[in-house]
Parts: C-alpha cells; structure tokens; sequence
C-alpha cells in the first residue's frame, strides 16, 4: 500500500448535518491539527442554524480543530428535505467556493443513501472540480458504508478522544441508537486492519490527477 503524506494549509469541510463532519472525519482533524497548527479550516454546515444544533457544532468543531484557524458557517436548510431545496442548497455551497481556495476538501460521498448528505457530496464535486475531495462515511441504520480507497490511519488515543468529543459536544444525539462508543471505535478499527494500522478513518476518493515534479 502506497502512503502519500499530506501538508494541508487550507482545508474545507462540508456537512449537510450538524455532527456529520465530526462523525466521518474528526479523528483525522484531531491528528491533522496537532500536527500542522495553525492550519486555515473552513466549514459549512447546511441545517441546524438558530437552534441548539448550531451551538454544539460550533463548540465541537473548536474542540476537533485545535490550535486551528476555523471559520464555521451554519445554514438553516430543512433537515431531510434538501432535495426539495436544490436551488438555494446550490447557492449555499456556490458562495462557499468562491469564499475559499482550499488544499484539501472533507465532504460526504456520492453513494451515502442519506439524500441531503448525497446531494452535499455531488454539489460539492460540481464547485470543487480541481481540488482533492475527500469523501467521509457516517455508521448508520441504512447499511451504506462504500468501498473506501483512502485510509488516515490514527492511535487509540485519538479514537478514544474522537468519541469522547462526540459524547461531549453532541447531547441532542446520545440517544439515538447509533451514536454508540462500540460503533464509532469498531469502525474505525476496521478501516484500520484494511491499511495495517490499529486505527484509521476511511474515505473515498473517486478521482484523482497524477504527477511528478
């Protein structure tokens, strides 16, 4: 398995969800931040504006991101209804773009059976065409978790923190059933027997260019 070691200085995230971001990617955040402080990261969240939701995201991506330069923005899209929305939720991302020149984007993937988080990650790949996606997975009852062809191998401490952020900062979602220490660590402990770690977040990647300097 070939590694490519990355420096991101710029990095966008993109969540239809308050949590979704946290849940498919924050243990690479964690490792990413510690290791490159003051990395510039940008995120837009598509729903929860105005209400608790927005609160917790905002408190759990400082504790994700540390040492970073974070910006969050917060829409307030209907929560299961963004197809129906498809024309502002392209605006959104649209001025999102233009906002940034990112190294590195964190979106959800084009097969997620979630239809908000599936229309995010093709609207992501329609404004972001030259940059490097990076398509995060979210554990849930539909039983949609892709093929990945990128692995972040992370340690147990970085697991162990990632869910206890996630337990910290997301009271509103501790009930539901899938929002579970042994689901989040199992996962993660999959993807890394897949790429020799002992821990690692996979993601996938359906394109990328190749070159040599």
């Amino acid at each position: 398995m070939h590694r490519l070691t990355l420096a991101p200085e710029r990095i966008a995230l993109l969540g239809a969800h308050c949590d979704d971001i946290a849940i498919g990617a924050g243990a690479t955040l964690l490792d990413l931040c510690r290791r490159h402080p003051g990395v510039r990261i940008t995120a837009l969240i598509l729903s929860g504006g105005g209400t608790q939701r927005e609160a917790e995201e905002r408190s759990a991506l400082a504790a994700f991101c540390p040492g970073a330069d974070l910006a969050v923005e917060v829409h307030d899209f209907e929560d299961g209804r963004m197809p129906g929305q498809w024309a502002a939720v392209k605006a959104a991302v649209a001025a999102f773009r233009r906002a940034v020149e990112p190294d590195l984007v964190l979106a959800p993937h084009a097969g997620d059976a979630h239809q908000d988080h599936r229309l995010l990650a093709e609207l992501t790949w329609q404004e972001f065409r030259a940059h490097l996606i990076l398509g995060y997975e979210i554990l849930k009852y539909e039983g949609d978790l892709p093929t990945v062809q990128a692995y972040w191998p992370v340690t147990a401490a970085v697991v162990e923190q990632k869910i206890e952020l996630l337990h910290e900062h997301y009271p509103s979602q501790r009930q539901r059933t899938w929002f579970d220490p042994e689901a989040f660590r199992g996962l993660l402990r999959v993807r890394g027997v897949q790429c020799q770690a002992p821990y690692a977040e996979g993601f996938v990647t359906p394109k990328l260019t190749l070159g040599c300097r």
